[in-house]
């Protein structure tokens, strides 16, 4: 199995279009990396490939990545578009893939409905992209050698289907986890997580590599900083610290963080955070990152 991480970062990648922080200034002067938003591709043999989740940034990253140019006219290495939630920052880059390229877009029946009620989506022309509902628990096929099932994972809905009252740890078919199966390994991919449950360790357990929700380093440091009124709980997502706690006795292979927010400290490779991260087993995602299993 073959996996490039394309983009690392959580919505507005880094540095974030209107964003002053220390991460986002140093990303503009080039102390620190910058991070495109939350996108990785997956192949079983170098030549086929699936997305999980299309970014805003999905143009730029197709164009870093020479593993999926194309070959000639329209001619992609593309199979399919996997996406595990209907947030904006996994869902906007369906946009930029109109441009008349087949490919099957697959998600939740939830999820779908979602993408649905956005009639800008209809650009993605019906006689060349294949809308696929995969139920949860489901063994489905994104590509040549390349097997795949969702399972719920504890989030929400994406912002825009928000109400007055939100519940932050819905289990269903609005968020869900990727596990990739190829030449008998197995990954997992869940970008976005609320909370991690006992049946969520155990399925994680024995994974060859795990890429998991790293937004926030803590809960509230978007409130701390001056760059929000929200936990990272009530956006769907538990804080790193608690992450490296509850999988600190499981059986994994790799662990990878991806879907970094801006104000998250592991965006600085030499923050005492991102060591502490890499002293528990942690590898810290980058844009370009590489892993074969």
């Amino acid at each position: 199995m073959q996996i490039i991480i394309l983009g690392a970062a959580a919505g507005g990648g880094l540095p974030q279009w209107n964003c002053g922080c220390d991460n986002c200034n140093a990303a503009r002067n080039g102390r620190i990396p910058p991070l495109t938003q939350s996108s990785v591709a997956v192949s079983a043999d170098g030549q086929n490939w699936a997305i999980l989740n299309a970014s805003p940034d999905i143009r730029m990253q197709l164009a870093a990545t020479p593993a999926l140019h194309p070959a000639g006219p329209r001619q992609m290495p593309l199979r399919s578009v996997l996406v595990t939630n209907g947030d904006i920052d996994h869902v906007a880059g369906l946009l930029t893939l109109r441009e008349s390229q087949a490919f099957d877009l697959l998600a939740t029946p939830a999820i779908h409905q979602a993408l649905a009620a956005n009639p800008m989506l209809s650009a993605l022309r019906t006689d060349l992209v294949t809308r696929r509902e995969v139920a949860l628990d489901q063994d489905i096929r994104l590509a040549p050698g390349l097997d795949a099932t969702l399972f719920a994972v504890p989030g929400k809905v994406p912002l825009y289907q928000e109400g007055e009252v939100v519940e932050t740890g819905l289990v269903g078919e609005t968020t869900v986890g990727v596990e990739l199966r190829a030449g008998g390994r197995r990954a997992l991919y869940i970008p976005g997580c609320a909370d991690m449950p006992d049946w969520l360790k155990s399925r994680i357990d024995g994974a060859d590599l795990l890429m998991f929700d790293g937004t926030l380093w803590e809960d509230d440091e978007m409130i701390r900083m001056g760059l929000g009124q929200k936990t990272g709980r009530r956006m769907g997502h538990m804080p790193v610290v608690q992450t490296i706690r509850d999988l600190s006795g499981l059986d994994i292979g790799r662990r990878i963080f991806v879907h970094m927010n801006n104000s998250n400290p592991l965006t600085d490779p030499a923050s005492p955070q991102a060591a502490e991260a890499e002293t528990q087993g942690w590898q810290i995602g980058r844009d370009g990152m590489e892993i074969t299993l």
